[in-house]
């Protein structure tokens, strides 16, 4: 997969603790890591 287990484990942490966000290279790399690709879409309040 190319990345760390440690690597992915720190990403999910911070994810769900709130205290850090993550790139958007990061993201990209975990979502390819995952064999997904990164979706960033603005969807308006209706």
């Amino acid at each position: 997969m190319g990345t760390q287990a440690p690597a992915v484990t720190r990403l999910e942490s911070s994810l769900t603790s709130g205290k850090h966000s993550p790139s958007i290279s990061t993201l990209k790399k975990y979502a390819e890591a995952l064999g997904c690709r990164l979706e960033i879409k603005l969807v308006a309040n209706n």
